[in-house]
């Protein structure tokens, strides 16, 4: 490839590498990211159905053919109090498959439908699995899910009725991590921590949520940090709207992670706090693979990590329910974030929030209502 405008670079090495290879790390076995440049033609977006495909020249994806699409995107974002001030939320459980994780989905599924890969393998505490699972049952290719041991029966069930071939790893969420990384030495790893295609999805968050406030970008964006998809998604997200002049700042960027499974947090603040099991699965990380890079783009926002105790992660479950919101305990773990963030940082009253629902109540019916 001699145009490197548009390539696979890794962070370790620099090597770079064609989109058009199936590969998913370098030789080195670093992490790839993804070269680009996004164009935002205006006309033609404002007059395109809603949904994230409308920022079609924002994506890596080249051949419209290939594209594997569930109408995702667009979601709502609505003003709700969270600790007596109004904060704007996504609405991500609305997604197909019940999480934002769709938006990953969709592009990562459309690149290797382009490749014509027909047999994948991924790794999940259960919404990416189901994720990847759904698009791949549209775009025809199999697929395989690894999971841990303990997943919620109704995520594993979701995962299954796609038609995915579920494995079910004893031990730590690191161990099923270490399981597939075996099966990807023979198949290619559809990973939503592993590769960037996967990002580039996520992304249009951010595109989202700056058309819903009319091409503005807000003061403060508050997300889940667990392998980060969502996190590193809308940091490349604001920072191409601002490269492209098209928003005049990039928002601050508030990381949550429980406290029961704070890798980042400690490495942040030097602290130590232990590793517990805790009911937002979702984001019970203990070593994110693209850590480094979660910590970097919190920082280089003027954000930083804050935690969230079980107890904390319950109360917000309990009282966003009753606001007729039906998430999930990982989704409830960001709500408990955003309600410390207002309560102890919070800078003043015009301040714009943004926060999001990432994950739909369905997938956790039978804890929920034990916890409640």
């Amino acid at each position: 490839m001699n145009d490197w405008k548009n390539c696979f670079v890794c962070i370790k090495c620099n090597t770079k590498f064609s989109l058009d290879e199936p590969r998913w790390k370098c030789n080195c076995g670093g992490l790839l990211d993804i070269c680009f440049k996004p164009a935002f033609p205006m006309d033609k977006i404002k007059n395109r159905k809603p949904g994230m495909w409308r920022y079609r020249e924002a994506v890596p994806i080249e051949n419209d053919k290939c594209i594997i699409s569930l109408g995702e995107g667009f979601t709502p974002i609505l003003e709700i109090e969270i600790a007596g001030k109004q904060v704007l939320v996504k609405q991500e459980h609305l997604f197909p498959s019940g999480s934002y994780k769709d938006r990953g989905a969709s592009v990562l599924i459309s690149k290797i439908n382009d490749l014509g890969i027909k047999h994948v393998v991924e790794d999940s505490s259960g919404n990416a699995g189901a994720a990847i699972a759904a698009y791949c049952a549209a775009a025809g290719i199999g697929c395989d899910i690894y999971v841990p041991a303990d997943t919620s029966y109704a995520k594993l069930s979701q995962v299954q009725s796609y038609g995915a071939n579920l494995f079910k790893i004893p031990g730590s969420r690191e161990d099923t991590a270490a399981a597939v990384l075996k099966a990807a030495q023979s198949t290619y790893y559809a990973s939503h921590s592993w590769n960037p295609f996967f990002f580039h999805g996520t992304k249009t968050f951010a595109f989202e949520v700056s058309e819903q406030l009319d091409w503005n970008a807000p003061d403060t964006v508050i997300l889940p940090a667990g392998n980060g998809t969502l996190l590193l998604g809308a940091s490349i997200g604001f920072n191409e709207l601002h490269d492209a002049g098209i928003i005049k700042k990039i928002p601050r960027l508030i990381a949550v992670q429980a406290e029961h499974c704070a890798p980042l947090f400690n490495k942040t603040q030097s602290q130590s706090l232990p590793f517990k099991k805790t009911i937002a699965e979702g984001i019970a990380i203990a070593e994110p693979v693209r850590g480094p890079q979660m910590i970097d783009a919190v920082k280089k926002s003027s954000g930083f990590f804050i935690t969230v105790s079980e107890d904390e992660i319950e109360k917000a479950l309990f009282n966003i329910h009753r606001k007729g919101f039906y998430i999930e305990p990982t989704s409830a773990a960001v709500i408990a974030g955003v309600q410390k963030y207002l309560t102890e940082w919070g800078t003043n009253n015009n301040e714009t929030v943004v926060s999001a629902f990432t994950g739909h109540g369905l997938k956790k019916s039978a804890s929920i209502s034990f916890n409640e």
